[in-house]
């Protein structure tokens, strides 16, 4: 018996060994690739590039549903973090191991950012890790208020709109500040997938994905059921409008 314990602990030891083996080889490329993105161009010049675009729009013109929609269906501790959550990593692994491939990132606002701005939309490992380091780097550079403007400013939102003033000019017509709680929670809900639950193409699927903001919203406290019970019934309107107009 004591034999066979001891076999078991060299070969526990073995797999632990060989599990930070790999964990270190892949934060040494992640690493590595953090620093090639980060010397092509800084976080300070990729941030004045991404703020130079027409039509950026600063924070203050956010209305607070749509900051309390995008943190509550995107990022719910994401004034509390410093670049990553844990509980959602621990979370996504879980779910990844589980399926034996990357399906949930855990990813925060801040990593998406660092996606959208540095690398691929490739799900990899290491990728995933250089938006740890380069999350890091974004959050010791801006305020949460800025990281999240540009967020925001740099999300693609279907039907060729690639900033949240695009968007809302292009499917309601005006400006970012002037969106009601309605057509907040539907464009909260479009970057996740685009070409999915972009409202001119796929209205129920839109309509299903703000459901899920809506929910959130609820779940956190930034709405109240009948709320968000108000703003299905407009949607379910606005489709049916829709399908007779046509």
């Amino acid at each position: 018996m004591k034999k066979i314990l001891k076999v078991l602990k060299i070969i526990l030891i073995l797999v632990i060994l060989f599990i930070c083996i790999i964990g270190g080889i892949f934060v040494y490329k992640g690493y590595s690739l953090y620093k090639e993105a980060i010397n092509e161009m800084s976080i300070q010049e990729k941030i004045a590039e991404i703020k130079s675009k027409d039509g950026y729009t600063t924070y203050d013109k956010f209305p607070k549903n749509y900051v309390n929609a995008i943190v509550a269906v995107e990022d719910r501790r994401f004034f509390e973090h410093n670049g990553i959550d844990m509980i959602s990593i621990a979370r996504a692994v879980i779910t990844d191991i589980k399926e034996m491939e990357l399906v949930e990132g855990g990813s925060t606002i801040t990593q998406q950012l660092a996606k959208n701005t540095y690398f691929t939309q490739r799900k990899e490992f290491t990728r995933k890790i250089a938006e740890i380091f380069m999350a890091f780097d974004y959050e010791k550079e801006c305020t949460k208020e800025e990281i999240l403007e540009l967020y925001v400013n740099t999300m693609y939102f279907g039907d060729g709109y690639y900033s949240v003033e695009e968007a809302a000019e292009g499917y309601f017509g005006k400006n970012v500040s002037d969106m009601d709680l309605y057509e907040c929670t539907l464009l909260a809900g479009i970057p996740n997938a685009p070409s999915v639950y972009s409202p001119t193409k796929n209205p129920e699927l839109a309509k299903e994905r703000q459901e899920q903001v809506l929910y959130k919203m609820v779940k956190y406290n930034y709405l109240s059921q009948e709320e968000a019970d108000k703003v299905v019934n407009q949607a379910e309107e606005v489709i049916g409008e829709t399908k007779n107009s046509t």
